[in-house]
């Protein structure tokens, strides 16, 4: 059964180093219609993709570059941007009238099978991996399987408010989102609700500790200090702390009843992590609902997918 993978995924798996490592592998796959990747090298004058192929000249024709190439949809910047990127693709043809063979591939016929074989079979509350390809100030795109994109709103992506998605997310990272619905023929994706709900994060800290945290906000009555993506306290007020500060916290309360976390600041510095791998709770399978509040907490988070 043919796995239909955001691209980057298939690149390093045996099964497609084996097909790219001769040429009667390569015809293989072109029989069976095997979804192969390898790095593209340029996009020429033409827009063609030319492709990383060690035995042959690999080349994805302009139209066949993604969908709605052709049609004028989708705009030419979607093949440049592939440029030193890992790509997808069926082979379509092998020339060997040549001194090297010369393959002609299509992303194109990749991004149409897992539209009818995968994607239009999403529901809503499917639990899905997807991989980060760029963020704008208001929501992280993502690739959901041979290049195709979808978008996660920021006020989706965690409980934890956050400025802009890089506070979550970096470029090619690995991550998993829920399907929330469909839009204009386009899957629509949330995030927050594979993080945990307060009760399952607040379980991993106790009163006493001192924890590190991350500075999202400074407001007149406090500093919110983020535990963790899904969880965040307050502290008392601090001279010197800036949002995004790394922050070492000591924590003075758990109020389960109230959905707060109280919070001292140690000290706090500025914030030179990298970012950390995320915690999912939920990474397969489809959720109905989630109820992120605790019983008779004042403020009621919740999604409900159908």
């Amino acid at each position: 059964m043919t796995e239909y993978l955001p691209e980057g995924r298939l690149i390093g798996q045996r099964q497609n180093r084996f097909y790219l490592s001769a040429l009667h592998n390569l015809e293989t796959a072109m029989q069976e219609k095997v979804i192969l990747e390898a790095p593209c090298l340029m996009c020429d004058t033409g827009h063609n993709l030319l492709v990383d192929i060690p035995f042959a000249k690999g080349i994805i024709p302009r139209n066949e570059g993604a969908i709605g190439i052709e049609e004028g949809s989708t705009r030419d910047i979607a093949l440049i941007s592939r440029v030193n990127k890992p790509v997808c693709f069926y082979v379509t043809a092998i020339d060997n009238s040549g001194s090297q063979p010369v393959a002609v591939l299509s992303r194109k016929k990749a991004q149409l099978s897992a539209m009818e074989n995968y994607i239009s079979g999403l529901e809503n509350g499917d639990i899905i991996p997807a991989r980060v390809t760029h963020m704008e100030q208001f929501g992280c795109f993502v690739d959901i399987g041979c290049g195709i994109p979808s978008m996660i709103p920021i006020d989706s992506i965690s409980v934890s408010r956050i400025t802009h998605p890089s506070d979550r997310f970096y470029i090619g990272q690995d991550i998993y989102a829920a399907v929330k619905g469909r839009e204009d023929n386009r899957i629509c994706l949330t995030h927050k609700e594979l993080l945990g709900t307060w009760e399952e994060n607040a379980g991993r800290f106790s009163v006493g500790e001192t924890v590190s945290g991350i500075v999202r906000s400074i407001e007149d009555y406090g500093i919110f200090v983020e535990l963790a993506p899904n969880l965040a306290g307050l502290a008392e007020l601090k001279e010197g702390v800036r949002v995004g500060d790394s922050a070492c916290v000591y924590i003075k309360a758990i109020i389960p009843e109230k959905m707060k976390v109280k919070l001292i600041i140690v000290n706090s510095c500025p914030d030179n992590y990298l970012g950390r791998e995320l915690d999912y709770y939920i990474k397969k399978g489809r959720i109905k609902s989630w109820l992120y509040s605790t019983d008779n907490a004042p403020k009621y988070i919740a999604t409900e997918f159908y």
